[in-house]
Order: C-alpha cells, then sequence, then structure tokens
C-alpha cells in the first residue's frame, strides 16, 4: 500500500537573530505602546493586547524597528524564492505591522487577514512554556463524512481511533523566541491558550502585492499608479 499526500500548505520558518541591546529598545518601545493604548475597552479580559487595535498599526514607521523590517524583507523573500515568485515583476507593499503582548491565559483567537496576501509573526519575546501558534484547516480534504474527524462525540465513542497528521482539523507548533513565521494571509490561525505566557511579545505585519505591468494579466492587483480615486 502506499499513501500519496497531495496540496501542500508551505509554512516558512527561520529566525531573526537581533542582539539582546537591540531586541530590549524593541520591548521596551511596544510596552510605551501599550501603555499609551489609545482604545483600552476593545481588548476582552482573556484575549491578547494587539496594537493593531489600539492605534499602534505602523510598526514600520518607526525609525526604532528599521533594522528589523530590513531583515523581515530578507525572509519574505527566501519564502517567495521558494515557491519560485519572480519578485522582480512585483511591488511589494507592507501594509500595516504592530505589536501583541498576552500573559497568563491571554490568547489570540481563530482569525485570518483577508485584505492582505503574506503575513507574517516574529517571536521578539518568547518563554519555551508559552502558547504555540496553530493553523486551522479549513478545507479537510480527508473528511469523506461531515465532522467525521472534528466531532467530539464521534471521538468520544471512538468512531475514529485516533487523529492524525492527514486528519487533523489543526496543527500547532512551537515556534520559539526570534523565529519569524510567514503564510498566506488567508490562513486561519490562532495561539493557544495557556497558562505559562510570560509576557509573550510577538510583532505581526501584513504584505501585499501589486502587479508592476498588468497588461493582458487576468489576474494580480493592477499598480496603484493606474488606480482612479472616486
Amino acid at each position: 500500500m502506499k499513501i500519496h499526500n497531495f496540496f501542500p500548505l508551505s509554512i516558512f520558518l527561520d529566525q531573526i537573530n537581533l542582539n539582546t541591546e537591540e531586541k530590549n529598545v524593541l520591548i521596551e518601545e511596544i510596552m510605551k505602546m501599550e501603555k499609551n493604548s489609545q482604545n483600552p475597552d476593545h481588548k476582552l479580559r482573556d484575549a491578547s493586547w494587539t496594537g493593531d487595535t489600539q492605534g499602534f498599526e505602523y510598526l514600520y514607521k518607526n525609525k526604532k524597528f528599521e533594522k528589523l523590517f530590513i531583515k523581515i524583507k530578507e525572509k519574505i523573500n527566501l519564502y517567495l524564492d521558494f515557491l519560485q515568485v519572480d519578485k522582480e515583476k512585483l511591488d511589494i507593499f507592507m501594509m500595516r505591522s504592530w505589536a501583541t503582548i498576552s500573559n497568563n491565559q491571554e490568547a489570540i483567537q481563530k482569525h485570518q487577514h483577508l485584505q492582505s496576501h503574506l503575513s507574517f509573526a516574529y517571536y521578539l519575546k518568547k518563554h519555551p512554556n508559552d502558547a504555540k501558534f496553530i493553523l486551522h484547516d479549513e478545507h479537510k480534504r480527508n473528511e469523506f463524512i461531515p465532522n467525521l474527524f472534528n466531532s467530539n462525540s464521534l471521538l468520544q465513542k471512538k468512531y475514529v481511533k485516533q487523529i492524525t497528521f492527514p486528519t487533523a482539523s489543526t496543527v500547532s507548533f512551537d515556534a520559539k523566541e526570534d523565529d519569524i513565521v510567514i503564510f498566506p494571509s488567508k490562513t486561519h490561525h490562532s495561539t493557544e491558550r495557556v497558562k505559562a505566557n510570560k509576557n509573550r511579545i510577538s510583532i505581526s505585519g501584513d504584505v501585499i502585492f501589486l502587479a508592476k505591468e498588468s497588461n493582458l494579466l487576468e489576474y494580480l492587483t493592477p499598480h496603484f499608479s493606474n488606480w482612479k480615486k472616486l
């Protein structure tokens, strides 16, 4: 017997090595942002603090983050190279970027970023026991009976003896401090809810791609230089 696995989702994982002094400068700046939150009522008690909802969604405009975003650009280019995408035919724009802070059981709920093409998360500060990054499979390609691999009652009664990689609806992996994760923005993702979060700080962002020349193209977003404001 031979099983073939097709249609993989490719998630980029690499490290960005800032020195301790550089990281402390960024951490201090992010903690100031949290202190000066502009929409504190938006944050729920068990949810992580997210800078994009608090008036701090353009970290790349902050000079203190300049070196970090140069390195993030390098990693995005590596991901595009892996996918064999011709970078020279695209203009790449960072749409927004923000920090998140999690303590105790605070978590980031399942969501996706439909306004962009690629997203990333860089772990600036993370204890080994902090919450893991979770990816959610919305297609469930092997689920030949609806909810067969996702129903508590079916699992409790052992209709499925064991959830394995081909039948899992979620996959979690333990990104470490200094890791950057890059993935298609449409991918549903979240973080675990664990008691061990110790001021976990990550920096997330959204990237969009425009065609430099869209003549005769059916897809890709035309360059904004050709747009007309209504």
